[in-house]
């Protein structure tokens, strides 16, 4: 089972979870910042560490390799096993926003074009596709009522956008729900700019709490 910690709502008793999974050689610390700056304290929020160590921190699959698709099938394995628990300790799928950076994206959209249950959004930064082609082929029945933000830096330099825009146009053209943002950002999250556009994805998530 992967290692997560739970940062729990400011108002308790809410069931709406945003997982956030981070990118390569990075951990859950990389990612305390993060729901303060989100501003929504109806929001639980799940830090979780990918499965390998890699110099200090943690990676999801071996990106030194000509073929990342055992790799990534191990996690999506562990991430669904994840989904699962959460579901059984009272986080409904339909209540919960899967998000990732990089690495983490690329997981997120593995889950999000692959688990057979609905979420309430998934949000994937700096990442990409695996296996493009074969994830349509493959997609879950609820696939395509999902609801996706991709966003990316116009001068990243570590995960080329060209590949993921072309994906995003893919994706769309199959069907999916995608919705995609372009900053003038390297390979980071450009502050407040783009939590802005986070955030009101996230709150669109949950028709009975926009406003919060």
């Amino acid at each position: 089972m992967l290692y997560s910690e739970l940062i729990p709502a400011v108002e308790r008793g809410s069931q709406r979870l945003m997982i956030m999974l981070h990118g390569l050689g990075d951990s859950i610390e990389g990612y305390r910042w993060f729901p303060e700056a989100m501003r929504l304290p109806w929001l639980n929020y799940l830090l979780v560490n990918a499965p390998d160590e890699y110099y200090g921190g943690y990676s999801w699959f071996n990106l030194n390799t000509d073929n990342i698709a055992p790799g990534v099938h191990r996690s999506r394995a562990l991430l669904f096993e994840l989904l699962d628990a959460e579901r059984a300790k009272g986080f409904p799928t339909e209540q919960t926003i899967l998000g990732g950076f990089s690495q983490g994206c690329l997981m997120t959209m593995e889950a999000g074009l692959r688990y057979p249950h609905k979420f309430a959004g998934l949000v994937g930064i700096s990442g990409w596709v695996c296996e493009l082609k074969r994830v349509l082929e493959e997609l879950s029945p609820v696939a395509r009522e999902q609801r996706f933000l991709m966003t990316h830096g116009t001068f990243d330099s570590v995960a080329a956008i060209g590949r993921t825009r072309r994906q995003v146009t893919d994706l769309q053209a199959a069907g999916l729900r995608v919705e995609w943002h372009e900053f003038a950002k390297p390979h980071t999250i450009a502050g407040e700019e783009e939590i802005r556009v986070i955030r009101e994805f996230v709150r669109a998530g949950y028709a009975d709490v926009v406003g919060q």
